[in-house]
């Protein structure tokens, strides 16, 4: 088993286990690296000694190795120059953060998969039945950050404000919760309450002050991305303000 097959293993044992909404819905570059996946939480199932060698693997993964995973053509022909290269750059994948990516049906269903140990063989799971033209069609999206543009009419009519400060409970949360509770306190910056933790290192951050980034790995934390159209969110909306599904669902 090499390095490739080694992470998308466990990725779809992580994604079946805690974000299983990811079996038939795209997520980008950002949240396969940060969230879903990222190397400091999950080093020792990936058997990768060294951040490089997680990333230049998941630049393979990402280039479209052995196809388990369906990706823009353009995403995919870049990073492939890229490890053909003499020197090849590890981060490379990184210039397509919000580039959306998902699973391959046919991939997933070839997969037998057992709980931990990847060289053990899993137990067949269930896949819910995703049309590959379907997945497709669904990180097709334009790869390069589009220009700002004003949310439609009757979208930015119906999508409530952020709620203002006072309105917010200043409950703390639970030491294991991420960051949900925090206070905005102006423009880009939230005001955590004690206990609250960084969604993407789950560090504690500091309280009764107000930040824009994560003093522990840097991630800025006023802001989720919409899962339905992949818009910047900020900390406290209810709604995407672009297509108007929930927050609460991201």
């Amino acid at each position: 088993m090499d390095n490739v097959e080694r992470m998308y293993r466990h990725l779809v044992r992580t994604i079946r286990s805690k974000f299983p909404q990811y079996l038939t819905q795209p997520f980008d570059v950002a949240t396969l690296q940060q969230t879903i996946l990222p190397y400091r939480h999950h080093r020792r199932e990936l058997g990768l000694e060294t951040n490089e060698d997680y990333e230049l693997t998941l630049t393979e993964l990402l280039a479209g190795a052995h196809d388990y995973l369906i990706a823009d053509d353009h995403v995919r022909d870049v990073l492939k120059r890229n490890l053909a290269s003499t020197n090849p750059d590890p981060g490379a994948f990184k210039q397509f953060a919000t580039a959306t990516v998902a699973l391959s049906p046919a991939a997933l269903r070839s997969l037998d998969a057992g709980p931990d140990d990847p060289s053990t063989p899993l137990k067949t799971v269930a896949i819910p039945t995703v049309e590959p033209e379907t997945a497709a069609r669904a990180v097709a999206a334009p790869v390069a950050a589009p220009a700002p543009v004003a949310p439609p009419a009757s979208v930015a009519a119906s999508a409530p404000k952020p709620p203002a400060p006072a309105a917010v409970s200043s409950a703390p949360q639970a030491p294991s919760a991420p960051l949900t509770t925090a206070r905005s306190s102006g423009a880009r910056a939230v005001t955590p309450e004690p206990g609250d933790q960084c969604r993407y290192c789950g560090e504690t951050l500091p309280p009764g002050r107000p930040i824009t980034f994560c003093p522990h790995c840097g991630q800025n934390v006023t802001t989720i991305h919409c899962l339905a159209c992949g818009s910047e969110l900020e900390v406290g909306w209810k709604f995407c303000p672009v297509c108007g599904r929930p927050a609460s669902a991201t």
